[in-house]
């Protein structure tokens, strides 16, 4: 009879999308980012700010440069976190990122409610109410569309992308052809203004006016992190395609900034209450055409300034949760936020930025004033700290690299810039409410401190186990061979164990059965799951390697266990939920041995609180649920640590 899928399964299959299968050759080229599309999901939060401030981006260029050198040194990815954690400490590397899930929780709500006021700014006056509601289903729409894929959620916004460099690029080019002949005026009027501002200022007021303005445009650069943390999503040759999306960002940022900055000086552009300095340039712009062209191409052109600006959220939903799944790895947070789902996508960390995000919406209804005080100021935390690792690099490779001393003035040049953006910004902001961002910043750090001790207190008390291991090793290696390997027998006891690897917990599990059954049981089968996390899945080849270390430790436990007098033998199957990989693999085990029984081990620990709880999977727990409904008994063995 077949079995008809679950409403859930139907539902979930229409909004996200089926199963990926892993052993799909052409896997890893179907979900991965050319250097372009890289460029349209990653570069728009840097790019949105020539909707509203031009003026701030003249730098990009260095920045840029010092990251790509980043991205050389750390083909896989891991952008911040990464360098700060292997150049400088593990803490400092945690700092770092922490700094940068805040940051990319802030893109997203700014973001979508920056585009929810420009959008709604060309409806009627009475709409307006409905704003917030708008920007709580943009939230919602960019969680659904991410966790159907990466390509997925990237591809819908080409178009936006498109419709916005298309118009923008004429705008400027029409204001310099037009206008070509009043460009040696510009030139002349500007020189002269720099002249007087010096006699007014001196030097060194100069160069602080300066550095206020550029600290003042922090945000512009908060985009260029996005590439080295999104390598593993970006198709090979990486290496190169980082380097050529990072190009195209900074290109492309120089280009609408400078031009439009150019722009406003050869309209003369003005600041007008209620509109951006953008709309009044296109309005002169078109100031002379017919009416309804005029009208036609400044709206359509500032709709797509609001647009876009929703595109600037993907940033967030691309790096902030792979920057939580390589925190997770590390354990300084919950090892469940680097597992990926049936779409090969992490899941759990998406909706965790969805709903930061949607709740701050919410919160600040979704107020731009305010979101953009609390913004900007974290993700120089972890540039500075990116900037001051490899400076430090360098230092150490001066010996061993010949041109060290360019490599280090461009990321020396960088750490300055960076950590004087961070004082700045953080001094200036600290009273209109940047003390929050800091506050929360320094309370995750502090989570993230108290995870990482339970995770090591953990370890610690797991050592007793991988000592059981070593002992049991060095017994089965030491033995002589068995000279009969004990016959497969369908017809006698059958233990099915579930175990993870070949560990001291595994090993701990089979001797407890062994021992408190009286030996009934004369065949075991060793079974395993390898869960493919963002840890492993970075290509085929990471992919294969875990077939093969399964195998291996399969292999392991079956000749234990045969010079122990059993039959033995193993099964593995590699995906990403193990109760779902279980409920496939598990009955064709027991068409072979009717009758069998599952055992799996499950820590206790002495003291167990609700947190605790959290930090640990349990999912023996939903294994055992799922296979009682089936009626096939599950026998959870307590192992005390």
């Amino acid at each position: 009879m077949e079995e008809h899928p679950s409403a859930k399964k139907v539902i979930k299959k229409i909004l996200i999308g089926g199963e990926r299968d892993l052993q799909d050759k052409t896997l890893f080229h179907a979900v991965s980012l050319t250097a372009f599309l890289a460029w349209v999901g990653m570069g728009a939060d840097g790019l949105t700010s020539s909707c509203y401030g031009p003026e701030e981006a003249f730098l990009v260029l260095i920045i840029s440069t010092s990251y790509t050198q980043i991205i050389q040194l750390f083909p896989t990815g891991g952008g911040g976190y990464l360098v700060a954690s292997k150049l400088l400490s593990p803490t400092l590397g945690m700092v770092s990122g922490c700094a940068l899930l805040i940051d990319y929780v802030l893109t997203i709500a700014l973001s979508i409610s920056s585009g929810a006021d420009a959008l709604f700014s060309f409806l009627p006056a009475e709409w307006y109410s409905f704003r917030l509601a708008f920007a709580a289903a943009g939230v919602l729409l960019l969680t659904i569309m991410n966790m159907r894929g990466v390509r997925e959620s990237v591809t819908p916004l080409i178009p936006i992308m498109l419709v916005f460099m298309v118009t923008h690029i004429f705008a400027i080019g029409y204001a310099f052809a037009t206008h070509a002949g009043q460009l040696t005026t510009v030139a002349g009027t500007s020189a002269h203004e720099i002249s007087r501002s010096y006699n007014e200022l001196g030097l060194l007021g100069m160069f602080l006016l300066l550095m206020r303005s550029y600290a003042m445009g922090a945000g512009t650069y908060t985009g260029i992190e996005a590439v080295s943390n999104g390598l593993p999503v970006i198709r090979e040759p990486r290496v190169e395609n980082g380097k050529k999306t990072m190009h195209y960002m900074a290109v492309s940022l120089a280009f609408f900034a400078l031009g439009l900055m150019v722009s406003y000086l050869l309209y003369e552009v003005q600041h007008t209450p209620g509109k951006t300095l953008n709309a009044v340039l296109f309005e002169s712009i078109t100031g002379h055409w017919p009416s309804g062209l005029a009208s036609t191409f400044v709206t359509v052109t500032l709709v797509s300034e609001a647009a876009f600006l929703f595109v600037a959220a993907q940033t967030g939903f691309l790096d902030g949760p792979r920057v939580l799944a390589n925190m997770a790895l590390d354990r300084w947070f919950p090892s469940r936020f680097s597992m990926l789902s049936d779409r090969l996508v992490t899941q759990n960390g998406i909706l965790l930025m969805g709903s930061l995000a949607m709740i701050l919406v919410l919160l600040t209804r979704g107020s731009v004033a305010f979101l953009i005080v609390l913004y900007s100021i974290t993700v120089f935390i972890t540039f500075a700290l990116s900037q001051l690792g490899m400076v430090r690099h360098w230092w150490q490779e001066r010996r061993t690299t010949p041109n060290w001393r360019h490599r280090l003035s461009i990321n020396g040049i960088g750490l300055v810039l960076t950590s004087f953006i961070l004082v700045n910004v953080s001094i200036m902001k600290f009273h209109d409410g940047g003390w929050l961002t800091l506050l929360v910043t320094g309370l995750l750090v502090g989570l993230a401190l108290l995870v990482k001790r339970h995770y090591r207190k953990t370890s610690q008390q797991l050592k007793r186990l991988d000592d059981l291991l070593v002992t049991a090793v060095e017994a089965s290696e030491t033995a002589p061979a068995v000279s009969a390997i004990p016959a497969y027998d369908p017809n006698s006891g059958t233990a099915i164990i579930l175990v993870n690897g070949f560990g001291g917990l595994g090993l701990h599990t089979l001797m407890t059965v062994i021992r408190q059954f009286n030996r009934t049981f004369k065949n075991f089968v060793f079974v395993q799951v390898g869960v493919v996390d963002s840890g492993n899945f970075k290509g085929r080849d990471e992919v294969d390697r875990l077939y093969s270390h399964l195998q291996t430790a399969g292999e392991k436990y079956v000749r234990f266990t045969q010079h122990a007098g059993f039959y033995a033998e193993s099964a593995f199957v590699v995906g990403v939920d193990v109760v779902e990989e279980l409920d496939k693999l598990i009955p064709g085990i027991l068409e072979r041995f009717p009758g069998a029984i599952m055992f799996g081990g499950q820590l206790v620990f002495s003291e167990e609180y609700l947190f605790t709880r959290w930090l640990h999977n349990h999912t023996i727990f939903a294994v055992q649920k799922r296979f009682y409904h089936q009626g096939i008994p599950i026998v959870i063995l307590p192992i005390r640590v």
